[in-house]
């Protein structure tokens, strides 16, 4: 029986240790957490990064997800992708790391990594109009107008009051020579923002 209070008594001992040292990790992480979104609102996104790094650890989706950003603001594009790398990994389903890539992937001037990125995006929600749309864009960069205007087309089905997505998809049709749908866009596109520059534009160069 003695033998048996000892062995209570130590396993209550060890789980109050550890229940300590948990909450200790826990209040440092929750300060360095809260250090680092001072230092980025000032600014030092360098500084906001190493409060992070004192509690870092890699398992962590939060930190690897924080770190991602703060290093991409930093201008250190090729630490940032391995940290969203990271998160992606830890949560392959979750969509904020993946549109968090993109854009040190996109300073990298990598269009390829930045397609595949939105196409993963679009197999796990594939009515995401931001990562269609960014597509879209990436092909009509590419000069492919074609698969741009189907892209533009999708999300002004779904949101025919997008000035952005209705602009895009005019001039993919306009790129096209398809001017009959281009002047009907362009004309749609200044009913969202009358005096619109690109649309007047548009409009010229077809008449």
């Amino acid at each position: 029986m003695e033998t048996l209070r000892r062995s209570f008594f130590a396993l209550a001992l060890l789980m109050f240790i550890l229940n300590t040292g948990q909450a200790q990790n826990n209040r440092e992480r929750l300060n360095a957490f809260s250090d680092s979104y001072t230092l980025e609102a000032e600014g030092d996104y360098s500084g906001a990064a190493e409060k992070l790094r004192t509690v870092y650890e890699e398992g962590s989706y939060e930190l690897n997800a924080r770190m991602g950003w703060l290093t991409y603001m930093a201008g250190n594009f090729t630490e940032s992708i391995a940290f969203y790398q990271k998160a992606i990994s830890l949560k392959p389903y979750a969509l904020e790391p993946k549109f968090g890539i993109v854009l040190p992937q996109s300073a990298l001037g990598n269009w390829n990594a930045v397609l595949r990125q939105y196409e993963d995006i679009l197999e796990i929600d594939p009515m995401n109009t931001t990562a269609i749309y960014k597509v879209g864009m990436i092909y009509y960069g590419r000069e492919d107008y074609e698969e741009a205007s189907k892209r533009f087309e999708k999300v002004v089905n779904l949101y025919p009051f997008d000035y952005d997505s209705v602009i895009m998809y005019a001039w993919s049709q306009f790129k096209m020579g398809n001017l009959r749908e281009a002047k009907v866009l362009f004309n749609k596109a200044l009913l969202i923002n009358p005096g619109d520059e690109s649309a007047l534009e548009g409009l010229g160069l077809i008449q």
